[in-house]
């Protein structure tokens, strides 16, 4: 019975955080539309704020490998120095893959406000002509945004593993501070200059189909 009571307790304290959050989003927005700033023009804000994230997620992970190369190929004996360096861009890489994460939820959060609102108020139309014409707008709008959504996130998910080698490799040459562990790391050196590869290419896409959505709504 206990244990049945924390879970209810539980699910009503998550549902709660969720109507508190719609209602902070719905109010912000309602705020916003009052100072002529709409629910488009935060979509398109949050969409150049995504892109501008991933290009620094990019500049990052590079920024990451590189440093990782210069372990790997490090033949003096100040191990110490070269872990807490690498420790460091592994730090600033996991922060720069939950900023990409945290913006994406950004623009899912005013897109979904977005057409929502949109396709309330289709009913307010006379004219079926024109209701029929700004469906049609409104259809294509979301088959644009969700490929370009589709794109972001496929690249979001190609930082993860990223960052999982990455970190065992830090944790690896935490514990094993000497010359040995550093010339186990040149195997994984490949290993992550080939999934860095690919999350960049990934990327590439995502902030092209991202400007592209950009120009279309502007």
């Amino acid at each position: 019975m206990k244990l049945l009571c924390k879970d209810v307790l539980f699910f009503c304290s998550c549902v709660y955080m969720l109507f508190a959050l719609t209602a902070c989003s719905s109010t912000y927005y309602g705020a916003m539309e009052k100072v002529g700033v709409h629910k488009r023009d935060i979509l398109v804000d949050r969409v150049e704020d995504g892109r501008d994230s991933q290009q620094q997620a990019q500049k990052q992970f590079q920024s990451a490998l590189q440093q990782f190369d210069s372990v790997v190929k490090l033949e003096e004996t100040d191990l110490k120095k070269a872990y807490d360096k690498l420790n460091k861009e592994y730090e600033k890489s996991k922060k720069a893959a939950d900023d990409v994460s945290i913006r994406i939820g950004k623009i899912e959060s005013v897109a979904n406000a977005l057409f929502k609102e949109w396709k309330s108020e289709l009913k307010q139309y006379e004219s079926k002509e024109l209701r029929r014409s700004s469906e049609e707008q409104l259809e294509n709008t979301k088959t644009r945004y969700n490929e370009m959504l589709a794109t972001m996130k496929a690249a979001e998910q190609t930082m993860e593993p990223v960052l999982k080698i990455f970190h065992d490799n830090v944790l690896f040459l935490k514990h094993n501070l000497n010359a040995q562990a550093i010339g186990s790391l040149q195997s994984e050196f490949t290993n992550l200059e080939g999934q860095i590869g690919e999350l960049i290419q990934s990327m590439n896409v995502a902030i092209e189909s991202s400007n592209k959505f950009i120009a279309d709504l502007k």
